[in-house]
Order: structure tokens, then C-alpha cells, then sequence
């Protein structure tokens, strides 16, 4: 019964806040900011995480690389 009520007074809080003026500040408000973040030239988390993989790649990349340099350094100063 109590899970009733609580269920009513929700329902009828949604009812109230769509019918106010607060329901279209909000709207509102979101479209303004959709239209900001547009303008930013934002990347999705998807694009940064694609970013911070291959950022990630790229350095281990480098270690070996300069590895590799470092040992064939060695090598020609042996000879």
C-alpha cells in the first residue's frame, strides 16, 4: 500500500512538472547547451578512448624503438 502511494505522489509530481513552466525552462536549457556543445568541436568518450588506446600503443612502440637503437648503438661502438 505504501509502495501505492509513493507510486501516486510520482505520478502525479511528473504530471505537475510537465505541465509547468519548469518542463520548458528545461527543454529549453538543453537545447541551448546541445547547440554550445556542437559548436565546440567535441570528441565522444569513444573517440578519446580510441585516442588513449593507440596513445598507449604508440609509446610502448617508442620503448622498443628506442631499444633497438640503443643495442645497435652498443653494437657499433663494440666493433
Amino acid at each position: 500500500m505504501q509502495t501505492r502511494l509513493l507510486d501516486e505522489i510520482n505520478a502525479r509530481m511528473n504530471e505537475f512538472l510537465a505541465a509547468s513552466p519548469a518542463k520548458d525552462l528545461e527543454k529549453n536549457l538543453r537545447a541551448m547547451l546541445a547547440a554550445v556543445f556542437s559548436k565546440l568541436d567535441l570528441a565522444t568518450r569513444e573517440e578519446f578512448e580510441v585516442q588513449a588506446k593507440l596513445l598507449i600503443r604508440t609509446r610502448e612502440r617508442l620503448a622498443e624503438m628506442e631499444s633497438r637503437v640503443a643495442e645497435l648503438e652498443a653494437r657499433v661502438k663494440a666493433k
